[in-house]
């Protein structure tokens, strides 16, 4: 019990302090005085659970972070990632956003210097969308996901050679769909065989 009491101590401490917060500060927003929140963070007391889990909200936390023993390389490896999440994010919708460039500019180009309608460009341009948003999102995201792109992919690069092929009437290519959507459907169902620590 000891354990967790320092455990909790030591993590208040430290993400009230990573925060750039004052302990008076800290209190006012869970409604305490300021030397409640000295005395948890010098493991006199622990606030009660549901107290401890508003502290967790605030530092956008879990409750199991906060009575864990965390060592500082670990601690590091755990908050930089939550912190770099919107980077993620951002770093992956510029890469959408550059395919869609690609797509206007070629467009553009199209209509205007070689008098071509290249509109078959945008839609080309949401398989490789969904491509680049995959590669991503193995890099960085959750496997769940991994299902819903993968479908994407394989039912937008067969709607773009239907319209490609249009006037040859190529609706047949859908049925192609059906083994590829059911061979991701069992994929999505295999476990993974990491074994948690």
């Amino acid at each position: 019990m000891n354990n967790i009491k320092e455990n909790i101590a030591k993590n208040i401490m430290r993400l009230r302090i990573e925060k750039n917060m004052t302990q008076p500060e800290l209190a006012k927003k869970l409604n305490y005085t300021d030397k409640s929140v000295s005395k948890w963070e010098h493991g006199t007391s622990t606030p009660p659970i549901d107290v401890l889990k508003e502290i967790a909200d605030i530092f956008g936390v879990t409750l199991d972070d906060m009575v864990r023993d965390i060592a500082d390389d670990e601690y590091d490896k755990i908050y930089t990632a939550k912190e770099n999440k919107p980077n993620k994010i951002i770093i992956t919708l510029l890469a959408v956003s550059l395919v869609w460039l690609v797509a206007i500019v070629m467009y553009v180009y199209g209509s205007t210097l070689a008098g071509e309608s290249y509109w078959i460009l945008f839609i080309i341009a949401i398989p490789v969308s969904a491509t680049v948003i995959l590669i991503f999102n193995c890099l960085w995201g959750k496997r769940t996901y991994t299902f819903i792109i993968i479908s994407v992919i394989i039912w937008s690069i067969l709607a773009t050679i239907y319209l490609y092929f249009l006037s040859y009437n190529p609706w047949m290519i859908f049925i192609i769909g059906i083994p590829l959507q059911i061979a991701t459907i069992l994929w999505s169902q295999l476990k993974s065989n990491k074994r948690r620590k």
